[in-house]
């Protein structure tokens, strides 16, 4: 049989229907690990291969064309029948096994990855897991590790970089601490209160705390007397007992938040977040049990946005 499709031009496909999930082609190359411009490039190359355009484009946003979206149909089923051949040959041939290491910051282990874990290894249970639970980045060469997840990640040519979830953050005190002074009504205002404070280990710099006021990006350095590093828990658990006001993600807070051991102050100023990067190392012969981890957690970052 005559071949039809190139190498370039299956990534092409691949880009084009990410890009149509996405909605953009920055979030594109986000999940991809390479430039927007270069998933702007697969597409102009398939719609000039097609003689249609797939995309109507402005400034800030991508639409699919009638055009657009009976090929992504099509092309998108086809993808997830190549992807379920793939992963029917692969099991036939050898079940995940071996040890994955993991490296994963404290807080997002605990109330995202951890408990993921068990239900992981019951879908493969010779799979034996190594989580190591840090805010301190890894060398993956040097010690071994599989896959990290990371926040505020720096480029790297060596890894792919996907995103998890933009995680969402909130301003909380205890009912006890705000029974003694009022809730800050204002950004102007956290100047009057304990502000806990989160020192980064890699720096030993204190983080601002993100706000939106009237739609513009704040970063507003606060004070107080007590600070914690390494483990951000630390912060919650300050909070919780009464110490003062903590800037945290809305995913720890949430279960506090709902029994009355916290309460959410400045609600006005809220909607910033900081993003969960999953890495791992760019080789396109990684192990089995990397594979299904990745394809697992892509799975499930589905009921975290």
């Amino acid at each position: 049989m005559k071949r039809q499709f190139d190498d370039i031009l299956l990534g092409s496909i691949e880009l084009f229907c990410l890009a149509a999930e996405c909605g953009s082609f920055t979030l594109a190359a986000q999940e991809a690990g390479i430039t927007p411009a270069a998933v702007s490039r697969s597409v102009s190359r398939l719609e000039e291969r097609l003689g249609v355009r797939l995309f109507t484009r402005t400034t800030r946003n991508i639409n699919l064309t009638e055009a657009g979206k009976n090929y992504f149909q099509q092309s998108n089923q086809a993808l997830l029948q190549l992807k379920e051949a793939e992963r029917d040959v692969m099991g036939k041939q050898n079940d995940p096994s071996g040890t994955l290491r993991i490296s994963v910051p404290t807080t997002y282990g605990h109330y995202r990855i951890l408990p993921l874990l068990p239900q992981f290894r019951a879908q493969y249970p010779k799979v034996k897991v190594d989580i190591h639970l840090s805010n301190r980045n890894v060398d993956f060469v040097s010690e071994g590790y599989d896959i990290a997840i990371r926040v505020r990640s720096q480029p790297d040519s060596t890894l792919i970089a996907r995103t998890l979830e933009d995680a969402h953050l909130v301003v909380v005190a205890s009912p006890a601490y705000l029974a003694n002074i009022h809730a800050p009504q204002t950004l102007e205002e956290l100047s009057e209160h304990e502000c806990i404070q989160f020192e980064l280990p890699s720096s030993g710099r204190k983080i601002s705390w993100l706000f939106y006021d009237e739609r513009k990006e704040r970063e507003i350095m606060t004070a107080g007397s007590y600070c914690c590093s390494d483990d951000v828990l630390g912060g919650v658990t300050l909070a919780i007992n009464g110490a003062g006001l903590f800037q945290t993600y809305a995913f720890v807070a949430e279960r506090y938040l709902a029994d009355g051991s916290l309460t959410e102050v400045l609600t006005q100023y809220r909607g910033r977040s900081r993003p969960y990067t999953l890495l791992y190392p760019l080789n396109r012969h990684l192990p089995l049990r990397v594979r299904v981890f990745i394809d697992f957690l892509m799975e499930h970052r589905q009921k975290w946005k």
